[in-house]
């Protein structure tokens, strides 16, 4: 058995109110209670958790039904529709702050009711699942960037674009640059690269790992030129970053100084 939607009605008109309350029923939906105050809507939320408040932006209280919806929403982030029987342009200001996700102007009818409910209860299930995909997108790269700043490797991620968006603590040892540097700026610019044998010209890594998807380097002497110009022979390997395994968001480069190598060959 389907569950019916709970909604709490907030009017200080007590005829009003049950007129409402009616309605809803017959379209389907579960009215226990309804209050007159937003002192009393801030203490059933609190209680009862419904799906949906139905609230009256007059209300003849010390607290109206804006700041009551602003408190509601410092604790829920249940929907609020508003319900109010003057379109003055103060009163809806107030009300846009509170981010309602929809107003009704009285007297309305059922159709126009339930539409407003019913896509208020839509954007209400798209707006979670959205935030709970973010949340588990972010879990996973706060995860992915300690990962990468945590190995032995220096690695520099980028855009499809080639511009760098991530340089990881040994990759600002290697290059001289530090990461709030590098950001934003494209790759060349901070990974400066050229080949130890003079005349040799070399590949620009970003153009490698589209072409070949997987490289491990790129000349017989790679070379890179720190910030301060000094100069180290590095090993690279560069790979496309693929999702669903064919459309390409960025790239990853892995290098590390093997300037001792060319000491120990002399």
């Amino acid at each position: 058995m389907i569950k019916r939607k709970q909604i709490l009605v907030v009017e200080d008109e007590i005829i009003t109110a049950m007129d409402i309350q009616n309605r809803l029923i017959n379209l389907g939906y579960d009215v226990p209670e309804i209050v007159c105050s937003g002192e009393e809507a801030i203490i059933k939320v609190k209680e009862n958790k419904p799906d949906l408040v139905l609230m009256d932006i007059n209300l003849n209280s010390e607290m109206d039904g804006i700041e009551a919806a602003s408190k509601i929403h410092s604790f829920s982030d249940i929907p609020v529709i508003y319900l109010t029987a003057y379109s003055d342009d103060i009163i809806l200001a107030r009300a846009k702050i509170t981010e309602p996700y929809a107003y009704l102007i009285k007297p309305f009818k059922d159709r126009e009711l339930q539409i407003n409910i019913e896509i208020a209860f839509y954007k209400y299930t798209m707006e979670k699942k959205i935030k709970e995909s973010y949340e588990t997108i972010r879990e996973k790269n706060q995860w992915l960037v300690a990962t990468i700043e945590s190995v032995g490797d220096a690695v520099i991620a980028t855009d499809q674009k080639g511009t760098i968006q991530l340089m990881n603590p040994m990759a600002e040892a290697l290059t001289g640059w530090k990461q709030n540097e590098a950001l934003g700026k494209p790759l060349p610019s901070i990974f400066n690269i050229i080949s130890g044998n003079i005349g040799e010209k070399i590949e620009d890594p970003i153009t490698k790992a589209n072409r070949s998807d997987v490289f491990y380097g790129l000349a017989d002497h790679t070379v890179l030129v720190t910030k301060d110009g000094m100069k180290r022979q590095v090993d690279i390997i560069g790979s496309t970053i693929k999702i669903d395994g064919t459309n390409i968001i960025g790239f990853v480069f892995i290098f590390d100084d093997v300037t001792w190598r060319t000491r120990i060959d002399m």
